[in-house]
C-alpha cells in the first residue's frame, strides 16, 4: 500500500507546525507515529479551542 504524497505533506506541515521538528527529524518517524503524533497535536488544538 502507498500512502498518498498529499497526506503525508500535510501530516509534516502539521507536525512541524506545532511541535517546530525539523523535516529529517519527521521523516525518520514511522508512519504509525507519525499518524500518533497529527492525533496527538488535534486533542491538544480541540482542547485549547474549548478551553480558551
Amino acid at each position: 500500500m502507498t500512502y498518498a504524497t498529499d497526506r503525508l505533506h500535510e501530516e509534516i506541515a502539521y507536525i512541524a507546525y506545532h511541535f517546530h521538528w525539523t523535516l529529517e527529524d519527521i521523516l525518520d518517524l514511522e508512519h504509525r507515529d507519525r499518524r500518533g503524533f497529527t492525533e496527538q497535536i488535534a486533542g491538544f488544538v480541540t482542547r485549547a479551542s474549548v478551553e480558551g
